[in-house]
């Protein structure tokens, strides 16, 4: 079967399932509609790995495969057509998409059981993976901007789906507003580069970008900064981090494929695709390295004192993509893409796990009301564990460790690489083994902080939960092993795959790179990565463990500090007071009742239908229906005309 045929097969089986279920669905028993859900992303998942084989065994391989099914937009030279643009990097994007995307969708035939809107639930869910899957294969930016706001509306119903709670709604409208900020950006950075190179197709885009002369260097950078803005929003960095956790709201399969596996990793996928622009324009791709690294290192902080288990997840999400952010910005893409692939699988686990701890517990996410679950949800147990080394960098069983190493070496040696971004990251690690093992030993260690109500009710999920946990925790220790490190005689197999995709972009950053200063050398760099982990792990253990009144006495000791961390900095409460605050008032008072009710209205509308009225009763009195009266005002109306002539012609 031809390439095009499959691609197409592998993005519209979703569509169709989302069609089936949001206008029959409400006919649809719940077995019909998980059927239709659950068999549109089975479909996908096939025809992911049917393209992915025919691909590599294709004579062409490793250059992109690219297939326009029709015209799209025709404006001037503005040309985009429905185009798919498919290479190695395309390939592990729609493998981790649809594979994570098919697991959650298994699992949430048993979480969404007893909840209302089950037909609404995958309706929306299969829409989403439309849409990731046209971002990721579209062959052109107008067609990923289709993708890339399809996703934002699906994010946006996802995260509200529990309408009528007011705190769901909420964060449904933040996080659409917030990404909206970053979409603005993106949207003048694609016109700014269809202005410099007059195309927005991929393959055009990118031969003319490397013909263009160095004095074009400045307009590069402005438009890798543009895209950077919209990577930002969607992918929840400074300063526009502050949706993700208020998106913890949604049902948690959907805080597992939108925000942790799948969508927030489109703005790590914008940098890496459009990585040519940023070699062209090193200036934006230092800001992605440092705003990445102060983003890893911020989030972590907030997720040391968080004691709900899903706001936790979503600050250490936060965290790990400012990780890939660090990675490609450092110039080493490949890293951030192996990163992404990784955290896709031990991210999406522990939110399912996460999940499964909440269903048993009725519906609780305090940590602090956990505790010594492990011995009633021992697959939830196992399976969150092994999520837990992953992220934390665990040698050997961890996927984490493999790519966190890479992105941590680049950091340092990578063409734009620095000391203080590989130290950052290290403590970052630090930290990330600290308060993951810290979530772990609360909810399932120690003894039991239950309440007697959620006591008798604890018990394992199903099947349908648990099996896509397992084989969730399958890929997270395995996932890392495809790239052997070369610091233990290693061929770091998926950056060589991924060589040709950012082959130009490699030689733009090293012909143009400083020389570096003397390097640790990668035993030193992997030996403090596991050093770093090793002392969060260490200490999570201590203080939770074992001498469990620790945490209180620094508490208490550093309140000040201690109350900074667990109000998040007090972000919110800064945009409140700054942004959102001065917006209500001028909206309210000026726009509303100046504007609107006294301008618009008052003038416009009302006063014209007044003044209407008004002339109406003067000429109400004038049609009295009176003969005599009709006649006086005829003479009258001579004499005027009369005396009117006589004074003309005087």
């Amino acid at each position: 079967m031809n390439l095009e045929i499959l691609l197409l097969l592998m993005v519209l089986p979703p569509l169709v399932g989302a069609a089936l279920n949001g206008i029959l669905g409400r006919r649809f028993s719940q077995a019909t509609v998980s059927l239709v859900g659950c068999g549109a992303s089975g479909l996908s998942m096939i025809f992911a790995l049917l393209s992915a084989w025919i691909y590599t065994k294709s004579a062409s391989q490793p250059e992109p495969f690219t297939w326009s099914y029709f015209k799209w937009i025709q404006a001037g030279t503005l040309r985009a057509d429905y185009a798919f643009y498919y290479d190695r990097l395309t390939l592990i994007m729609t493998l981790t998409v649809t594979v994570v995307a098919f697991l959650i969708h298994l699992y949430s035939r048993g979480y969404m059981e007893h909840e209302g809107g089950y037909y609404r639930f995958f309706t929306y869910l299969n829409l989403f993976l439309f849409m990731m899957l046209t971002l990721v294969t579209a062959g052109n930016y107008a067609l990923m901007f289709v993708g890339w706001e399809g996703v934002g509306l699906c994010s946006y119903l996802l995260i509200g789906f529990y309408f009528t709670k007011k705190s769901a709604s909420d964060a449904g409208k933040k996080a659409f507003i917030v990404t909206r900020i970053g979409d603005a950006g993106f949207t003048i950075g694609v016109a700014m580069l269809f202005w410099t190179v007059h195309s927005l197709d991929f393959k055009v885009v990118f031969n003319q970008v490397v013909k263009l002369p160095l004095e074009f260097q400045g307009v590069m950078t402005a438009i890798g900064i543009l895209l950077f803005v919209g990577a930002a929003g969607k992918s929840a960095q400074l300063p526009l981090y502050v949706w993700l956790p208020d998106a913890m709201e949604g049902p948690t399969p959907v805080s597992a494929l939108i925000h942790a596996a799948t969508m927030v990793t489109a703005g790590v996928y914008l940098v890496a695709r459009s990585s040519i622009i940023f070699a062209h324009g090193p200036a934006a791709l230092a800001i992605v390295a440092i705003v990445g690294c102060l983003t890893a290192f911020f989030a972590a902080t907030i997720a040391l004192t968080q004691n709900d288990l899903k706001r936790m997840l979503a600050y250490s999400t936060i965290s790990q993509l400012g990780y890939m952010f660090l990675g490609c910005g450092a110039g080493v893409f490949a890293a951030g893409i192996f990163h992404l692939m990784t955290h896709a699988f031990f991210k999406s686990l522990l939110f399912l796990a996460a999940g499964s701890v909440m269903h048993a517990m009725s519906g609780e996410l305090d940590m602090r009301k956990m505790g010594g679950l492990r011995h009633k949800l021992k697959i939830t147990h196992a399976t969150f564990l092994i999520a837990t080394i992953a992220i934390s960098g665990v040698p050997l069983i961890g996927s984490g460790f493999f790519s966190k190493d890479e992105i941590l070496a680049g950091a340092m040696e990578g063409p734009l690489g620095k000391p203080w971004l590989y130290w950052l990251g290290t403590i970052t690690a630090a930290l990330t083994a600290f308060y993951m093992f810290r979530g772990l030993c609360m909810t399932f260690y120690g003894k039991s902080r239950v309440e007697p109500r959620a006591a008798h009710h604890l018990h394992e999920s199903g099947y349908e939960m648990t099996v896509p946990l397992m084989v969730l925790a399958f890929f997270s220790v395995v996932a890392g092993w495809v790239s052997w490190p070369t610091a233990w005689n290693g061929s770091e197999a998926f950056d060589r795959y991924l060589e040709p995709v950012f082959a130009p972009a490699n030689a733009v950053l090293r012909s143009g790179a400083a020389e570096q200063s003397a390097s640790l050398g990668p035993g030193a760099i992997m030996g403090f990565s596991i050093l770093a982990a090793g002392i969060g792990i260490a200490l999570a253990l201590w203080w939770y463990l074992k001498s469990t009144e620790i945490p209180e006495e620094l508490a208490e000791r550093f309140a000040d500090f201690y109350r900074i961390l667990i109000h998040k900095y007090y972000v919110d409460e800064a945009y409140n007071w700054l942004i959102v605050r001065p917006l209500r008032t001028v909206s309210e008072k000026f726009l509303w009742r100046d504007v609107d009710a006294g301008a618009i209205d008052g003038i416009m509308v009302n006063g014209t239908g007044e003044g209407t009225a008004d002339l109406g009763g003067v000429l109400r009195k004038i049609q009295s229906g009176n003969i005599p009266s009709y006649a006086a005002w005829v003479l009258l109306g001579a004499v005027l005309w009369l005396l009117y002539i006589l004074t003309a012609n005087a």
